[in-house]
């Protein structure tokens, strides 16, 4: 339910899967549960597959046990209880004696003590003897060599298992494609399910109508469950505005808008639902036409190549020129901000440019984001331009994102209250408000003679002074201070005081 595919894809996916149950069955029978990460380090056949090699493993694994049952087997044979069998790297596994049964052990001689018990003298200590025997050599040498033999067998066991597998390479790889594309199918139609992805229609004719179009993955991790997600339609397929259906007419928008607004949002989901519906994917939308692309072209975001000598301009002009000489009327196209990182009327005249080439050259369905309001005159003499936006709801000297696009054009960009958003400093956004007031009031050329003069610097002292005016002047300190105690009669003293107490009451 997941591809857009008939069903035969499907049925044809499952027979070449084929039958390997002669191949599983010997594997599953070689191959023990638990694998290592590389055959060097052995341990992966399974115990029982192997008579020679489960010899090998038990020699290696049990060798305390074998030792145990050699030491019995001589402790009995000599009678000497504290008969102990040893090893060091000097002498690898030997029989140790105490003197005093050493002594009386080879009473008899060397050779009768050999020949009886099999004992060969290999040492003789202050408090102990030392011996050998030929099964002990024997043994100390299968020991030291089981590991490695071991490994030596495991390693052919697991050519063998390679040669079968080989043998079968070409039905394993077809088995493998056919498990690929079942699981692609899986799981797209398990999201198109959990995320209601819709089934879009292909056609070849020149379309694209998305309506209700969601971002897959900005929707995927918004903690608000359905619908926290703004849905938008789209539609590029050259309707005239003003059609029945019709979601505002033109094969090329112009979408400005805040920042912040979610232009580059909605630019990318619309080229990631081209992808999915040609992969064979539902879409995130509640309905979609869409006609073949042959080509999709995206020029996003900022980045330099520094290495080679480019920088972010010099990478955006490539890249804008790549599209500009190869896209053509079945490619779809999405640009964010052309020309921003020259001068402004620079930008604003390649953006111009690049505009008009799109729709009277490539003649391709595009989308194209800017912050160059300008542009949205081109909509007078450019018929299949149609003019977009995001809109915005101010309330209490503040702007709400409403996410949604509609027809129209932005007036302003309110790059100042995102700045704001990230932390600027006070005095910074209230000067850039100043001095945006000032270059939108009119003359550009004089607004900025005047910003130049009037540096921050004496605005802020200026303000400072209207904020802490002179203090007015105080009666009652000028009466003092025109008064000289030492010629006041006592008569001019009283007199004195009630013109203070006059001025204080009123």
């Amino acid at each position: 339910a997941g591809l857009s595919a008939p069903p035969s894809v499907l049925v044809a996916a499952t027979e070449a899967l084929g039958e390997h149950g002669a191949l599983v069955g010997g594997l599953a029978a070689a191959l023990d549960d638990e694998l290592p990460l590389a055959a060097r380090d052995g341990g992966f056949v399974r115990a029982g597959y192997s008579t020679p090699l489960d010899d090998q493993r038990a020699l290696r694994d049990s060798s305390r046990q074998h030792i145990a049952g050699l030491q019995a087997r001589y402790a009995e044979e000599t009678g000497i209880a504290s008969l102990k069998v040893k090893h060091n790297n000097v002498l690898g596994y030997f029989v140790e004696l105490g003197a005093s049964h050493a002594e009386r052990l080879m009473e008899v001689g060397k050779e009768a003590a050999a020949e009886r018990y099999g004992l060969i003298h290999r040492q003789t200590m202050a408090n102990a003897v030392r011996f050998t025997t030929v099964e002990l050599s024997e043994l100390d040498d299968a020991i030291a060599r089981a590991g490695e033999r071991a490994l030596a067998l495991e390693i052919e066991v697991f050519e063998a298992l390679v040669a079968d597998v080989l043998a079968l390479s070409e039905e394993i790889a077809r088995a493998a494609r056919a498990l690929a594309e079942l699981d692609v199918a899986a799981g797209l139609a398990e999201l198109a399910v959990r995320a209601r992805y819709v089934r879009p229609t292909l056609s070849e004719a020149p379309v694209f109508r998305i309506r209700g179009g969601r971002h897959p993955v900005v929707e995927a991790v918004l903690d608000d469950g359905p619908g926290a997600f703004v849905a938008n339609d789209c539609d590029l397929s050259g309707t005239p505005a003003g059609e029945a259906g019709a979601a505002g007419g033109g094969r090329l928008w112009l979408v400005t808008g805040p920042n912040m607004a979610g232009k580059s949002t909605f630019l990318r989901q619309n080229a990631l639902i081209a992808i999915l519906a040609q992969i064979g994917a539902f879409v995130p939308a509640d309905a979609a036409e869409i006609g073949v692309v042959d080509r999709l072209f995206s020029r996003v975001g900022a980045a330099d190549d520094l290495a080679r000598g480019r920088s972010t301009f010099m990478v955006e002009m490539v890249e804008t020129a790549a599209i500009l000489n190869q896209a053509g009327p079945r490619a779809l196209v999405i640009l964010d901000e052309i020309g921003r990182g020259t001068a402004t009327f620079d930008g604003l005249s390649i953006a111009w440019a690049t505009v008009e080439h799109l729709h009277e050259t490539n003649r391709c369905r595009t989308l194209f984001a800017t912050h160059f309001h300008e542009l949205t005159r081109l909509a007078a003499r450019l018929p299949e331009l149609s003019c977009h936006t995001m809109r915005v709801k101010e309330w209490n000297d503040d702007i709400v994102f409403l996410h949604e696009v509609g027809p129209g054009a932005a007036d302003r960009s309110y790059g100042i209250h995102v700045g704001k958003l990230a932390g600027l400093p006070g005095a910074v956004v209230g000067r850039a408000e100043e001095v945006l007031h000032l270059l939108e009031a009119g003359d550009q050329a004089g607004a900025l003679t005047r910003l130049a003069e009037d540096l921050p610097l004496f605005q802020a002292a200026a303000a400072a002074g209207a904020a802490n005016p002179a203090p007015a002047a105080d009666p009652l300190r000028a009466l003092l201070a025109g008064a000289d105690p030492d010629t006041l009669t006592p008569r001019d003293a009283l007199d004195l005081i009630y013109r203070l107490k006059a001025v204080l009451d009123g």
